[in-house]
């Protein structure tokens, strides 16, 4: 398993992927993945043998994304990088793949100087399994919002943070 960049060539795999887990996630089309793509500071992922396994696209406090979540903490915090989203193939889920990203992810931030590393987790309706994959990562609640995706239900979402400043 690698961990490589999320180039165009990966983005059919990627939508698969995100389409899989639509219904805990926001609806992405090529289009808009190639926006995110050319505005996040990070988008990896995860390849076995020319396979995508799983991918993270995040952004950086100082990027123009237009998420509700992104801009809650954008009015919070000077320097962080946003999760937007995770996905890992539910065949590989439970396998280390999520971990291996995330070990990536958080090595880029502290490279990079970020102070934490921020995402949400839906809350209702609850995602019990992201819950414990992200505090494992130390992740703590510190906020909640309603949200509503283009085209879904609305959900309220834990706001989580996950610092990297030592002390």
């Amino acid at each position: 398993m690698q961990i490589l960049p999320a180039t165009a060539d990966r983005f059919a795999a990627i939508l698969d992927l995100n389409e899989e887990f639509v219904r805990v996630l926001a609806p992405l089309s090529r289009e808009r993945l190639e926006l995110l793509d050319s505005l996040a500071s990070y988008h990896r992922a995860a390849v076995d043998e020319d396979e995508v396994a799983g991918f993270v696209l995040a952004f950086g406090s100082d990027a123009h994304h237009d998420s509700v979540n992104f801009r809650w903490f954008a009015a919070r915090y000077a320097r962080f990088l946003y999760v937007d989203r995770v996905v890992v193939s539910s065949q590989r889920q439970g396998t280390g793949v999520g971990r291996l990203l995330y070990q990536d992810l958080f090595a880029f931030a502290r490279r990079e100087g970020y102070e934490r590393v921020t995402c949400e987790i839906d809350a209702e309706p609850p995602n019990p399994r992201s819950e414990r994959f992200h505090e494992g990562f130390g992740f703590r609640e510190v906020g909640s919002q309603q949200v509503q995706y283009a085209g879904g239900r609305p959900k309220r979402v834990s706001l989580r943070s996950a610092s990297l400043v030592r002390g």
